[in-house]
């Protein structure tokens, strides 16, 4: 019987609970998806906790990327039949086993590309391709702050600043993370509860600091990224796993004439032609194995609460996918 799991206000993983529905047939516009894979993310945990707003009063099913196969094709849909391999990502809706979907938020999948790495990497790719193309575009030469390097996002971003010709340099909260991170890109990586990492990106560029640091922690590296940036660099806000940046002023910027930006990924992907160009640039870097994809912990889609606990404590490493 087709499940979705669904959080029935906002709070802790308690609140999450499985029940089983028929699919209906999509609408105008829409395609019927059979999932295959379904992606874990912070965002996730963000809407979950209501730090992110509801768009709903309760009851609301999360997940913001899946791949699968289509089932079935709403009237008005060109471009998409019955039987197509796609992917998505776009706020809530993910933990299911099939849904409904407008047909201008997907994207066909290659064939060398399976559910879960499609699953696992919509979100945390286009991500990346917005960070490193639109938020901030990175050349080869630039010198990067990227703090999580060893999350989702991070381990992606690695190596694609890599492929870039970027200096890439990162943080981490373990030994262990510094070095998977250094697997996959990353010039440097720094343990941030044994290092100060103000101290250690100085060092690393001989004072010179960096162009651009990308942070998805928030309160515990706030200030210290606005520190390693070097005069007229660029703070790219895009996360807050840490908690929320507060007391915050303009005048902040003022040390280094510095530049600050906080994109979210929604405001991109509703763009068709530039959902397309970013994902075919993504699909290309993982078909020509530029960038590999980690999925280092994978759960039946009935267990998304340990998945949830498990990113929450920070105890996993790049992507995390979901089962039906």
């Amino acid at each position: 019987m087709p499940y979705a799991i669904r959080a029935t206000k906002p709070g802790g993983t308690d609140v999450l609970e499985q029940f089983e529905f028929n699919p209906e047939d999509p609408g105008t516009g829409e395609v019927r998806i059979r999932h295959g894979a379904i992606g874990v993310n912070f965002i996730d945990v963000y809407i979950r906790t209501g730090a992110y707003p509801w768009p709903v009063e309760n009851n609301l099913v999360l997940g913001c990327e899946g791949a699968g196969v289509v089932e079935a094709v709403g009237a008005g849909v060109t471009g998409f039949k019955e039987g197509d391999r796609v992917a998505y990502t776009l706020p809530n809706g993910a933990y299911s086993t099939h849904r409904n979907i407008s047909a201008a938020s997907v994207v066909h999948l290659p064939d060398e590309i399976d559910d879960q790495t499609a699953a696992a990497c919509m979100l945390k790719g286009l991500t990346c391709y917005y960070l490193l193309h639109n938020s901030f575009r990175v050349d080869a030469g630039h010198k990067v702050l990227f703090h999580a390097a060893a999350g989702g996002v991070g381990l992606i971003a690695g190596q694609w600043l890599a492929a870039r010709g970027a200096a890439a340099y990162g943080t981490a909260g373990t030994d262990e993370k510094c070095a998977l991170a250094m697997q996959n890109g990353y010039t440097d990586v720094i343990n941030y509860n044994t290092d100060d990492f103000v101290v250690g990106i100085k060092a690393l560029t001989e004072g010179s600091m960096v162009d651009v640091v990308y942070d998805s922690v928030g309160a515990a590296t706030w200030p210290g990224s606005r520190d390693c940036l070097k005069r007229h660099g660029t703070l790219v806000a895009f996360g807050q796993s840490s908690g929320p940046v507060e007391g915050f002023k303009f005048a902040d910027l003022a040390v280094g004439s510095l530049y600050l930006t906080r994109p979210t990924l929604f405001h991109f992907v509703s763009d068709r032609g530039w959902l397309e160009n970013a994902s075919t640039a993504l699909f290309d870097m993982i078909s020509t194995g530029r960038v590999k994809i980690a999925i280092n912990q994978t759960f039946p889609l009935a267990e998304v609460a340990v998945a949830h606990n498990a990113l929450e404590s920070r105890a996993t490493t790049g992507c995390t996918v979901l089962v039906p």
